[in-house]
């Protein structure tokens, strides 16, 4: 090798780095002056190349076993955010570096219909493999109660729920915010958890002052009160788990005001240079989560009206009418609304007809495209028929719907459910 031309002109000793029964590499150690090799100083010198070879397989087998920790980690994370209306998320997370232990810190984005999102942030107690499992259950477990529509304090509570009936030990801390992206309002739970922090527009910070509950696993019939929060365009929502701001020196308050003035001295134009920002100190003996969320406001504001469907002989007229009246209103063509027209028929005497309790017709028009929504307090699905004799007299409404819809589909909704379609109006 040319490059060991120089290398031990006085005297030259390549030694092999053993380690369990392969070679792990090899050292060479050179002199300037002419050098005798002894036998003890063979000896020494091949001692030292075993133990060595040793260590170097330890921290080979070390660097691939972290690797593992944090691939098992990231897995158990969101792999991207989703695309927000009127809103930017960022996320990040750093495992710890103090041994190959999981952490239980997780985040989440959730969006929900009606033009709300969910924020999450979360830590479960301790650094272990149950740990982390625990944390991907209470992720999921928190997702599914937002997606079925409850609001903030019932998924909090079911979370709880769920936690204490769990044969573990392990308790979890998270923050819950709704966010509503037309009206720039939010709801928040907080769990156990820091609050959150918010950048104003004019570049002040708050830690915002969020009542709070106790951690989740705790005590099953717990309460957790919801704090309203006010959002302008331009304010950053940030939340974060302890790793970030508690150290051994100093208090978690203290950590708090860290890091609400460094994110005051941030620039929220670019959300990732501010994440990375943030973490540039962050200590590694713990992992973090960090979630950023700029809220812009909705350029385009959705139109919207809703209508109580009684259970009357003339229900469905009534509806059709209150659909055209306001259709009518919002300037939709004529040439669309017996479509729309027919679709609301059907939805609503499927809904009468299949489930009992309320009846809500909703309408939004956004972009040049409606949405008819019907939601009752069945949670059954409408299901769509494979065939349909020609003699039936039914069963026909969902496969118009479907044919008339641009897209179509059911959600849950706290206890029961909401049909859906969506049509492209005015050449939208």
């Amino acid at each position: 090798e040319p490059a060991l031309a120089d290398v031990g002109p006085g005297g030259l000793a390549v030694l092999p780095l053993p380690a369990g029964g392969r070679m792990a590499g090899a050292c060479l150690i050179g002199w300037d002056t002419p050098h005798d090799f002894g036998p003890d100083e063979r000896a020494l010198l091949t001692a030292s190349a075993g133990l060595a070879g040793q260590a170097l397989m330890r921290a080979h087998a070390f660097d691939a076993e972290h690797e593992l920790v944090g691939m098992l980690q990231r897995q158990l994370l969101p792999r991207r955010l989703p695309k927000l209306p009127g809103a930017v998320a960022v996320a990040r997370y750093l495992p710890s570096t103090a041994g190959l232990e999981l952490g239980g810190d997780w985040y989440d984005v959730i969006p929900l219909p009606d033009h709300h999102v969910a924020l999450v942030i979360g830590d479960v107690q301790g650094h272990s493999a149950g740990a982390a499992t625990l944390m991907g259950q209470m992720r999921t477990a928190l997702r599914a109660y937002a997606v079925e529509g409850h609001p903030p304090d019932v998924v909090v509570s079911h979370a709880n729920r769920l936690l204490t009936g769990m044969e573990t030990d392990l308790f979890a801390t998270c923050v819950y915010v709704d966010l509503d992206m037309e009206e720039g309002s939010a709801w928040c739970v907080r769990a156990g958890h820091l609050p959150p922090v918010l950048r104003h527009p004019d570049g002040s910070t708050e830690i915002a002052e969020v009542e709070g509950g106790p951690p989740l696993g705790v005590v099953t019939q717990a309460d957790f009160p919801m704090s309203p929060l006010r959002l302008r365009p331009g304010t950053l929502i940030a939340l974060t788990t302890d790793g970030l701001v508690e150290t051994p020196e100093s208090d978690i308050d203290e950590g708090m005001d860290r890091f609400a003035h460094a994110l005051a001295v941030s620039a929220p134009d670019h959300l990732g240079l501010v994440a990375d920002a943030l973490l540039g100190n962050a200590r590694r003996n713990d992992d973090v989560a960090l979630l950023l969320v700029r809220y812009d406001g909705m350029a385009l504001r959705p139109l919207r009206e809703s209508w109580s469907v009684w259970r009357l002989p003339e229900a469905v007229r009534h509806a059709r009418r209150f659909t055209r009246r306001t259709l009518r209103t919002w300037g939709v063509p004529d040439d669309d609304i017996d479509g729309v027209l027919l679709i609301v028929s059907e939805l609503v005497t499927n809904a009468l007809v299949h489930t009992d309790g309320k009846v809500r017709l909703d309408l939004t028009l956004i972009g040049g495209r409606l949405r008819v929504a019907v939601a009752d307090a069945s949670p059954r699905t409408p299901v769509k028929p494979t065939s349909i004799g020609w003699e039936a007299t039914g069963g026909r409404g969902i496969l118009l719907v479907e044919a008339m819809s641009a897209t179509w589909g059911t959600l849950p909704v706290s206890g029961g459910k909401q049909v859906w379609s969506e049509i492209p109006v005015g050449g939208g």
